[in-house]
């Protein structure tokens, strides 16, 4: 720029000064505005060299731009001065406004430094305010002040050398190149927000297509997957409810895809199995339990549970996934089956009638001291009151109760809602210790006595054939055990729902039935003998068999084994006292 009387300036300067300025701010990229600016200082402003130091996110400035000097701007663009260095340029410099100029006299201190700079050698001045090639101009580049505030963020630096008429730049110059560098912080700073966006613009679009990517591998997943899957809500009014399921879960329990979105699977699960459902939505984690096909049957399912969550909102819907274990489930309860079943008779057999009979029986005392009958007559009130076998035998019975224990017809049959199949759902007290009368254990007693006084309880008929070996002898075993077969059928015909036929071995059966008493018991013994003796045809020839029953009584503090102990020598006292010829078979 020619130096020429302020504020008399040439027109086509300020029009080259506005055209540079117009270039800076339609530059396509941070790079292009970057060089820009470094070649508007020299086109614009009159100086031979150029550079543009950037503020790198470290803090440290890079030569990011260069102009006029192609030797110079391959030795020192791309390299970096520390953050340190320039604030020690920008403190020792003269102040002209925000410019500042360090004079070759004092320049010599910083040739040390780590700022990329370039050297020139040159005469002394031959008048006060000619140029030397190592006077430093700076021109730093801040964005706007904020209104009220402190100075605006340095973004860069635009150092300047060798102005063209070779004189320090006047109050004009000066004035130029700080409206420049304004300008120029601006234009960079646009040109920063134009690539962040742009980067922002490519990365979400990266983004979108890598989610629209996994959504349809998602809905190709859940679609064709070979087992069953499902999305349900999780959480509000409409927890639960299934929103979208898969063509396998269809097929599986025979209902269409717009049937199934009005229900939740609450509504499908099996009545015994809800429990199991509700507990495994509530971890997300896995069960396995029954969901009901269109058809009213059942099938046994594995679920593996896990919650979609949203970023925002938290968990939001539950991811189901159904597998079928129909199969698996069938042979798990055939071999349990066969482990508790007799092979021939299909009846439980001697270990699952024990774990039946000590299911019903604590291992409490008969005898409760003081200190606990009062708490039973504090517990139950007058409600014990005027029943005299609540405290008999085995003590806490309540006479009004049935008596609670999983019979043949399947668990809890014909007994108050909420018996626990297995065992009992309370403690014990094996040991000794305090009795606590509010125990829900209904404890067993036993109607002994001369008279039958009205007492009920858990009857034990142990059944002996009478000339089943003769059978054997005879006719074979095919034989013997088509007798097995229809004796065991004819004693579980005979029983109510709820009771028990077990077969202990050989020829030996024992009913459990519980609520009678003693004469209830003597006439079941003598209705199961009478159908035990009618004939039984077997491969066309009649065969007959006698049966031996001796009644035993259960009651808490007894074992298992106590107990058939007890039954078992009542029925030989019972098959001897009777005519030898009565327990022969026919």
């Amino acid at each position: 720029m020619e130096a020429e009387s302020e504020p008399y300036v040439r027109l086509a300067t300020l029009r080259q000064l506005h055209q540079v300025m117009a270039d800076m701010n339609t530059a396509r990229s941070l790079a292009d505005t970057l060089q820009t600016v470094a070649e508007g200082v020299v086109s614009g402003l009159g100086y031979e060299l150029a550079a543009v130091n950037l503020v790198r996110s470290d803090g440290d400035l890079v030569v990011a731009a260069f102009a006029g000097d192609p030797a110079a701007e391959a030795l020192i663009t791309g390299r970096v001065g520390s953050r340190a260095s320039w604030e020690r340029r920008l403190d020792m410099g003269e102040a002209w406004g925000d410019l500042r100029f360090i004079p070759h006299t004092e320049g010599w201190i910083l040739d040390e430094d780590d700022v990329p700079q370039w050297y020139t050698g040159g005469p002394d001045p031959r008048f006060e305010d000619e140029w030397h090639p190592s006077d430093r101009l700076f021109a730093p580049m801040r964005t706007p002040n904020v209104p009220g505030g402190a100075a605006g963020e340095l973004i860069g630096i635009i150092s300047v050398d060798r102005p063209r008429n070779g004189r320090r730049p006047g109050a004009w110059g000066r004035e130029a190149l700080q409206m420049y560098a304004f300008q120029a912080a601006i234009a960079i700073s646009n040109a920063r927000l134009r690539a962040n966006m742009q980067r922002a613009l490519v990365r979400l679009e990266r983004e979108q297509q890598a989610l629209r990517a996994s959504e349809e591998s998602f809905r190709q997943a859940f679609e064709y997957a070979p087992s069953g899957m499902a999305i349900a809500e999780l959480g509000g009014d409409q927890h639960g409810r299934i929103l979208r399921t898969n063509d396998a879960l269809c097929r599986l329990l025979g209902r269409p895809a717009s049937a199934l979105r009005r229900y939740s699977f609450a509504d499908l699960v099996h009545p015994e199995d809800i429990g199991t459902l509700l507990r495994t939505s509530a971890e997300g984690g896995r069960a396995e339990l029954r969901l009901v096909r269109r058809d009213g049957t059942y099938v046994w399912v594995s679920l593996r549970n896990s919650v979609v969550a949203d970023a925002a909102d938290g968990p939001r819907f539950l991811l189901t996934h159904v597998e079928d274990i129909e199969e698996r489930k069938r042979r798990e309860l055939q071999l349990a089956h066969r482990a508790s079943h007799d092979s021939l008779t299909g009846l439980p057999n001697s270990a699952e009638l024990r774990s039946r009979l000590s299911a019903r029986l604590c291992q409490r005392p008969h005898a409760l001291p003081p200190s606990a009958a009062d708490s039973l007559d504090a517990a139950y009130g007058s409600h014990a009151a005027g029943h005299p076998a609540a405290y008999e035998g085995g003590g806490a019975h309540r006479a009004d109760h049935p008596v609670v224990y999983e019979g043949d017809a399947g668990p809890g049959a014909g007994h108050p809602a909420g018996y626990e199949s297995g065992g009992h759902a309370f403690d014990l007290h094996a040991g000794p210790g305090p009795y606590d009368a509010f125990d829900h254990h209904v404890h067993t007693v036993t109607p002994e006595g001369g008279m039958d006084d009205g007492t009920k309880g858990l009857a034990v008929l142990f059944c002996d054939l009478d000339g089943f070996k003769s059978i054997n002898d005879r006719f074979g075993h095919n034989a013997g055990d088509a007798v097995l077969i229809e004796v065991a059928r004819r004693l579980s015909n005979g029983v109510r729902d709820g009771d028990t036929v077990a077969r202990l071995g050989g020829d030996e059966f024992v009913v459990l039935a519980d609520g009678l008493g003693k004469a209830d018991a003597q006439d079941l013994a003598v209705r199961l003998r009478n159908e035990i003796i009618q004939p039984i045809r077997v491969d066309g020839r009649a065969m007959r068999v006698g049966a031996s029953f001796g009644i035993g009584w259960a009651h808490c503090g007894m074992t298992a084994d106590e107990v058939l102990k007890s039954a078992d020598e009542r029925m030989y006292v019972e098959k001897r006292s009777r005519p030898k010829q009565h327990r022969r078979a026919g």
